[in-house]
């Protein structure tokens, strides 16, 4: 961590890691005790650790003269080992809560293991944790490599990993404790709130400056889509989690936004998270990562730009389709599920963009697992993308919202999209950074691919058929009116199905372990020490 740092930033890294450690002593000390006060002591243990890091480094040596001609590469080697650590955290608690609805006398007496706590520690842990992480370490490899010049700073890049995953951490330790705002994927305290947007507006300043001093006069589509996951998720970020505290030394807090409006921008907020989080930063690694391992280059450089455009402006509008049928004016609804439907284009120009791509080289994709893991990605996108463009459709919604439908279609879109583009981008950077041609068990990247696939395949078919039958059920009706099945009838019938989901769960977090197996051996058997790599083109760039 300090050995690419100069003495200068080296005190500025003790300067930010004091300030943090204040912060955290002022947090814990105002509190007494709660949430925030145990989030305080967590700043505090974190700010006083990198201050001793940094301050004995102090003594260290100078950093070598020539390392502004090489890319910066520390960071990104964080960021994929926590990416995995968030992995099998997220995966391995999303697994438990699957077995609670099959097993649920299993709950155990305390009650931070039960179901209602631990599902948005599931829903966090992978969309943020593991999610945000893969984005945050690919996008400084990506943007590097892309622009052909050093990250801006070596300060920044650490400021936001590490001031990513606090924020994280105080998150799932707060939903666990019982504190949540009781907003869907936004559900941290006001403190913690505050604390990303400092670390996000980081992240974005650092982005720019970079791309303000790259060597290639062209903005690679990578980038594009990268940018627009951090300006609009920041956005997004700030206008959904406006709420006023209710004292400044209570983690608890009133929401700015009631009623009808509050739900309007939930899902305004909800489902551009997916878009711009879940799919625009998505798009970037998509773009840059199967060219690069393929070795072709994309398909339609102008059809990329064009479904940026298209993406960009269709998807902002989509979130009301998530509030068919309620108080909602029905104009907003129609707008919603008018550009729910409109998106359905831009969306499969990307993915055919991307399969098209691979026209010449299917004997890659037949021999090359990490290259299987990107073409799957591609594929799973352009049918989430559909089926959330049907489910959007009023008629439909009415069958399949509120049901487990809905499940099965999150996980096919995280599960066989997002999880497979990040694991088709991380069999692609570690050799790299490692200085090898391969991971160190090709077998194991095999055992991975067929486990990830199969898991995805039970999950969601699994979903898709428990999500049917519950409408189906829930809308049957005798002949003299009265329903012709018990609520508790339905949930009866979902047994099988859960049995099935938690299978396919499990078999996908096995393959998530062998990965962080895998990436660790192929990283303690690095050449030499892996140094960065030099600002010149390198193969397949």
């Amino acid at each position: 961590m300090t050995a690419s740092l100069t003495v200068a930033e080296r005190r500025i890294g003790l300067l930010i890691s004091i300030l943090l450690a204040l912060m955290g002593l002022v947090m814990a000390a105002a509190a007494g005790h709660g949430v925030m006060s145990l989030h305080g002591f967590m700043a505090l243990a974190l700010g006083l650790g990198l201050a001793f890091i940094l301050g004995g480094s102090l003594y260290e040596a100078e950093a070598p003269a020539d390392r502004l001609s090489r890319y910066y590469d520390a960071p990104t080697r964080f960021g994929i080992s926590m990416t995995l650590i968030w992995a099998m955290i997220g995966m391995a608690v999303g697994v438990w809560v699957a077995a609670l609805l099959y097993w649920p006398e299993g709950t155990p007496a305390w009650p931070a293991t039960s179901f209602g706590r631990l599902r948005p520690v599931h829903t966090t842990g992978i969309i943020f944790g593991f999610g945000g992480n893969a984005l945050i370490a690919t996008s400084f490899h990506v943007l590097q490599r892309t622009s052909r010049a050093r990250l801006a700073d070596s300060v920044s890049p650490w400021a936001v990993l590490i001031g990513y995953n606090l924020f994280c951490v105080w998150a799932v330790t707060g939903y666990m404790l019982g504190s949540t705002q009781s907003k869907e994927y936004a559900e941290a305290e006001w403190y913690a709130d505050i604390w990303l947007v400092v670390i996000w507006v980081t992240y974005f300043v650092l982005y720019l400056r970079t791309l303000a001093r790259r060597n290639e006069p062209h903005i690679y589509v990578a980038n594009w889509y990268y940018l627009a996951f951090i300006l609009v998720v920041a956005m997004l970020h700030i206008v959904n989690n406006l709420a006023l505290p209710v004292q400044w030394t209570s983690a608890e807090s009133f929401p700015i936004w009631a009623g009808v409006q509050d739900a309007m921008v939930q899902w305004w907020y909800g489902h551009n998270a997916v878009a711009f989080f879940l799919t625009s930063g998505f798009l970037g690694m998509l773009y840059y990562f199967l060219p690069v391992r393929s070795g072709r280059p994309i398909w339609s450089y102008r059809l990329s730009i064009v479904s940026f455009w298209g993406i960009v402006f269709f998807y902002i509008w989509v979130g009301s389709h998530h509030l068919h049928y309620t108080a909602l004016p029905f104009w907003a609804q129609t707008l919603g599920m008018t550009f729910s439907i409109m998106l359905l284009v831009p969306s499969w120009a990307s993915a055919g963009n991307a399969i098209a791509t691979l026209n010449g080289a299917w004997h890659k994709v037949r021999d090359d697992a990490t290259l299987r893991f990107m073409f799957v990605a591609a594929v799973f996108y352009g049918l989430s993308t559909f089926e959330g463009s049907f489910l959007a459709i009023r008629p439909v919604n009415s069958l399949s919202h509120y049901t487990d439908w809905t499940v099965g279609h999150v996980h096919s879109g995280t599960l066989g999209w997002v999880a497979m583009i990040v694991f088709g981008a991380i069999y692609t950077i570690v050799p790299q950074l490692s200085g090898k041609t391969d991971m160190a068990s090709a077998t194991a990247v095999e055992w991975h691919f067929w486990l990830a696939v199969s898991g995805t395949l039970i999950y969601v078919i699994s979903m898709w058929n428990a999500g049917i039958t519950q409408g189906l059920m829930w809308r049957a009706y005798e002949e003299n009116g009265a329903l012709s099945y018990s609520f508790v009838e339905s949930v009866e019938a979902m047994a099988p199905y859960y049995l099935l989901r938690t299978i396919g769960g499990g078999l996908f977090l096995a393959g998530a372990v062998i990965c962080a197996w895998n990436c660790r051996v192929t990283m303690r058997r690095a050449v030499g020490h892996a140094t960065d790599r030099p600002l010149v083109a390198q193969p397949a760039e």
